[in-house]
């Protein structure tokens, strides 16, 4: 599933493109991209043609257009396997392509945002915007401090600059729960998935199943400060692309993949300490951890 860094490469490719642009007329070619838009493709599709795009936002894996008016935007989450891509007008459709938005920018002339989806576990919704609880900006490529209101419930992520550390060093102290499960909890930190979570506490040196309260306030920072540096370099990267599924508007893959140290590297030596990564089921996924240099603490 793209994670943070995956879905905001996508956000920044899209602005230039969709900012100030006008929707002339939009193609739905398969209604389950619309699932999390329960009033179907005749409201979507009325609701959207004419308008104008006027930022292009993103909290957490969610991405959204604000439109003209600024009380409602197109939502998307890419879910598994969804791709927002840029294309030329009259482009022949995408391999799996569920919906095409045909645009109009002031300078940029005529294009088409496509959105692809081989597994349909994503969706696009036109959805209300209701303002933020904190009052800040609702999320990165928006000042405003809005937020569509099926992304209120997603906290900020690491990032964020209205993002609250102490909140989330006491939150994760108060924990029995794995700390890894804690770090996929997108009401708490959002934007981190298994890739990332395992990168950022193999460089913390914390085992994943270590219960939140076993940690003490300077590992919570220390591990929270680990989560920046690997989101921003795997930002710098481009992603992580495993396969096809995974890539920018443009339709090329990110290479974070090449800097992983523990995630999918079961059996190889660990960069640090020479030791063999492992891997072990976790919560219907798998967990990738040093067991020399990440050793669980107790409580």
């Amino acid at each position: 599933m793209p994670e943070l860094p995956e879905v905001e490469v996508v956000r920044s490719g899209l602005a230039p493109a969709v900012v100030g642009a006008r929707v002339t007329s939009v193609d739905v070619l398969d209604e389950r991209a619309l699932t999390r838009h329960p009033l179907g493709a005749a409201d979507f599709v009325g609701r959207l043609e004419g308008r104008v795009m006027t930022a292009a936002a993103r909290r957490g894996k969610f991405l959204w257009l604000p439109l003209e008016g600024e009380t409602d935007a197109v939502v998307a989450h890419l879910g598994m396997s969804g791709q927002m891509l840029l294309r030329a007008p009259d482009a022949v459709a995408e391999r799996h392509e569920r919906v095409r938005l045909h645009i109009e920018h002031p300078q940029h002339g005529r294009l088409a945002v496509v959105f692809a989806d081989q597994r349909t576990f994503g969706s696009l919704a036109i959805d209300g915007l209701v303002p933020t609880g904190d009052d800040a900006a609702g999320g990165f490529g928006t000042d405003r401090a809005l937020v569509p209101s099926q992304v209120v419930h997603i906290a900020r992520d690491a990032l964020d600059p209205a993002f609250d550390d102490a909140r989330f060093t006491a939150s994760v102290r108060r924990k029995a729960s794995a700390i890894k499960r804690t770090l996929l909890d997108q009401t708490l930190v959002s934007g981190i998935g298994n890739i990332y979570a395992d990168e950022s506490l193999w460089a913390a040196r914390i085992h994943p199943e270590t219960e939140g309260r076993a940690l003490s306030s300077q590992a919570v920072r220390r591990l929270l400060a680990e989560v920046r540096l690997v989101l921003q370099k795997a930002l710098a990267e481009g992603g992580t692309s495993f396969d096809a599924q995974y890539v920018n508007v443009n339709g090329q893959a990110g290479y974070f993949a090449h800097s992983l140290n523990a995630y999918g590297r079961e059996g190889e030596a660990c960069p640090r300490c020479g030791g063999p990564i492992r891997r072990t089921a976790f919560m219907n996924r798998s967990s990738h951890f040093c067991p020399r240099c990440q050793r669980r603490r107790s409580f």
